[in-house]
């Protein structure tokens, strides 16, 4: 029996580490919170995010739902950052010529987004403060709908959406720890970097199958940067910083780590913040238009859907002008089309964004967070339409070809 469960667990592991079923759990727990949250029992659902738990004395006695975009997103960044450490130390961003087109694209998807809920909110007096909402992708769910979308498309562009993505991960974490940061406390930050050096130095010593030596250290590392005002996911980016990666790209700790903790991530922490986060009442017709009317809802909308795909399109252009580059092998125009619209799905890390911007905001809160559900469903359908439409385009001329083959054939 307990062979039976150890084959179970390692199987159950092996199909969260994959990006459908990584997407997959995350759209169904944004949708059962957002039908929750819009049923007769949506009181049950408010009461339920909002009930706290923790001890009051560390200033830890969070609502569930700040548990969930504090605690359980810290996992989540974690493993996003051993992504990110590996692709610069082993990965497609160690080479600064592979590396060029998917950086300026990343960069370009978020300044653009940016400028158009500036230009929106700024003359009609919006909320600035979300300027940031619509620069992030959701690296789980662009390439769950990339993964659903098409078998056919090439595999490099899987690796540019991913380098993509990586990147602007690592920008918007730059983003919250210094634009939605009120204010430092500077103790608890020097024991963080005293600890965060203690973990640094036990990953490499005692190498990653001390959990129990290593899962307490980081634990305290997540308390202390709570507790110095910087936004705890940051933790877990800077303690994926310190673990050792192969140049090689063989076995190595941060590739241990990352295969542990990534159906942790998927499987729990992703889908339950989505659940506490995408609970959005659409209570009242007139509510629903006031949301959509609201600059904050345009400019987000806006941002990521037409935003996100412009500014991949334009940076990419650019540094090819710029740079000489050229797509990746296998690359074609629709494909760079493809990446922009898929990096339009915004979801977990502009939802987070949205949580620091709005807090206290009234409605701007709830209207952003609607924004992000509608714009991320328009871009992965958009970008489902244009990937299936080509590879019909692709079978239609397989087909024709054969077709020509044997006509000539038998002439």
């Amino acid at each position: 029996m307990t062979g039976l469960t150890s084959r179970s667990s390692r199987r159950v592991g092996e199909i969260l580490r994959t990006e459908t079923a990584g997407g997959v759990l995350l759209l169904a727990a944004a949708v059962a919170a957002f039908a929750w949250a819009n049923s007769p029992w949506a009181g049950a659902y408010e009461d339920l995010a909002a009930w706290r738990i923790g001890p009051a004395a560390w200033h830890l006695d969070l609502t569930l739902g700040m548990w969930a975009a504090d605690g359980l997103l810290a996992v989540f960044f974690f493993v996003a950052g051993l992504e990110l450490k590996r692709e610069f130390v082993a990965g497609e961003l160690r080479d600064p010529r592979r590396a060029v087109l998917p950086v300026a694209a990343a960069v370009g998807g978020m300044t653009v987004p940016a400028l158009i809920y500036v230009a929106v909110n700024a003359p009609a007096g919006g909320a600035l403060r979300g300027w940031a909402v619509p620069t992030a992708t959701d690296i789980a769910f662009a390439l769950a709908v990339l993964a659903i979308s098409s078998s056919r498309a090439p595999a490099a562009l899987r690796t540019f959406l991913l380098t993509l993505a990586v990147v602007d991960d690592l920008l918007a974490i730059v983003i919250i720890a210094v634009a939605y940061t009120a204010g430092l406390a500077l103790l608890p930050l020097l024991a963080a970097a005293v600890l965060l050096a203690g973990f640094a130095w036990l990953v490499r010593r005692a190498g990653t199958g001390s959990g129990w030596l290593l899962l307490p250290v980081a634990v305290a590392v997540w308390g202390l940067v709570h507790a110095s005002g910087v936004h705890a996911t940051v933790a877990g980016v800077l303690l994926a910083f310190t673990v050792p990666v192969s140049r090689t790209g063989g076995d190595d700790a941060a590739g241990r780590l990352e295969h542990r903790w990534r159906p942790v991530s998927a499987g729990v922490a992703v889908p339950v913040f989505a659940f506490f986060a995408a609970g959005v009442s659409l209570a009242g017709g007139a509510t629903v238009v006031g949301a959509l009317r609201d600059p904050v809802t345009v400019g987000i909308v806006a941002g990521l859907v037409a935003g996100k795909p412009i500014g991949v399109l334009g940076a990419t252009w650019l540094a090819r002008r710029l740079t000489g580059a050229g797509l990746p092998a296998g690359m074609h125009r629709r494909d760079l089309m493809a990446a922009g619209l898929l990096s339009g799905i915004g979801f977990t890390v502009s939802l987070l964004i949205a949580e620091l911007a709005f807090a206290g905001a009234g409605p701007a809160g709830e209207h952003a967070r609607l924004a992000i559900l509608l714009a991320s469903g328009i871009a992965a359908v958009a970008a489902t339409v244009l990937l299936r439409s080509g590879r019909a385009s692709a079978t239609a001329a397989v087909a024709s070809g054969r077709s020509d083959a044997h006509a000539g054939a038998g002439g």
